[in-house]
This record gives structure tokens, C-alpha cells and sequence, in this order.
């Protein structure tokens, strides 16, 4: 799993079968720290929840295809679930 911030939509012109109502949104991958880390990427929402400014967190590959319903439909990146809060720990294990 990854840590993200919801930075805006992306809007489909063609959406795959499997994918139609499926919320596609623009994410910043985050480090722990919650610094942005790469590019933003596309992720499919399995939660139908997460909106622009949320702190998210996503799979990419081949899990982030189970996580949508139905199964393996073509996607690189999806959002699994919305985060409440971040709590690190200065020990470093």
C-alpha cells in the first residue's frame, strides 16, 4: 500500500465496461513525511468515496485490479481506502 493526496478528477471520454461508474481521480504519491514523491498518477476508486484534498491510500499492479469489483479489469493503480490520521514513530525498526 501507498500513501496519496487526491489532487483533482479525471474524466474518461471511453470507459471500459467494467470500469463504467467507477471514479477515476488524480493522486500525489506521498512518503511517509506526507512530501509529494513522483508524479501524480491515475487511480480507480474501489471505495466511491475520496475526494479532491483527501489523504488516501492506494495498490498498484496486479492488486489493484482485485480490488475492484469485478475482478482484473484493466487498471494500474486503485484507491483502497481513505486515511483518518498519520502517527509516526521515532523509533526507526
Amino acid at each position: 500500500m501507498h500513501l496519496g493526496r487526491v489532487i483533482g478528477t479525471v474524466v474518461p471520454c471511453i470507459v471500459y465496461e467494467g470500469l463504467a461508474g467507477v471514479p477515476m481521480l488524480l493522486v500525489q504519491p506521498l512518503s511517509k513525511e506526507e512530501k509529494p514523491a513522483g508524479s501524480p498518477i491515475v487511480c480507480s476508486d474501489a471505495t466511491r468515496m475520496a475526494g479532491p484534498g483527501e489523504l488516501i491510500y492506494y495498490e498498484g499492479g496486479r492488486e489493484a485490479a482485485l480490488a475492484l469489483d469485478p475482478w482484473f479489469v484493466p487498471v494500474d493503480h486503485t484507491i483502497i481506502g481513505i486515511v483518518d490520521g498519520v502517527h509516526l514513530s521515532e523509533d526507526p525498526r
